[in-house]
């Protein structure tokens, strides 16, 4: 069995609990995992979080679709796990729901499935 520990942050004044981090490392724990809400992403929290600590998997949990092309979600993904030292990011994507693609991102939901295959298959070039 693999423990993983999701952090949260939110509101005005982001602020990562590291100790935490730093602790579920030295425990084993096998991955750390931010989201995407409220007014912050989830790749930028993983870029600090691999400067504090040396082994433990770095996830997204999830990066959105609609925020980015599927491009930059792979250059950031690949970007951070090579300044990790690599083999530590886990790119967890997801599509949302329509209340945030069409309210937040301005793009008409559509087909979900779709969306996220055709995501996956820009990303893997």
């Amino acid at each position: 069995m693999k423990l993983g520990l999701n952090i949260g942050y939110s509101g005005a004044e982001l602020k990562l609990p590291v100790e935490k981090v730093q602790l579920a490392e030295r425990l084993g724990f096998d991955s750390v995992w931010t989201a995407e809400a409220y007014g912050s992403d989830a790749i930028t929290p993983l870029a600090y979080l691999a400067a504090v600590t040396k082994r433990i998997r770095l996830g997204t949990g999830i990066m959105q679709l609609a925020a980015r092309p599927p491009a930059s979600a792979a250059m950031a993904a690949g970007t951070v796990d090579a300044l990790a030292g690599g083999g530590r990011v886990i790119a967890g994507l997801g599509v949302s729901g329509p209340q945030i693609v069409e309210g937040w991102y301005g793009q008409p939901w559509g087909k979900p499935y779709w969306r996220i295959r055709d995501y996956v298959t820009i990303m893997r070039k």
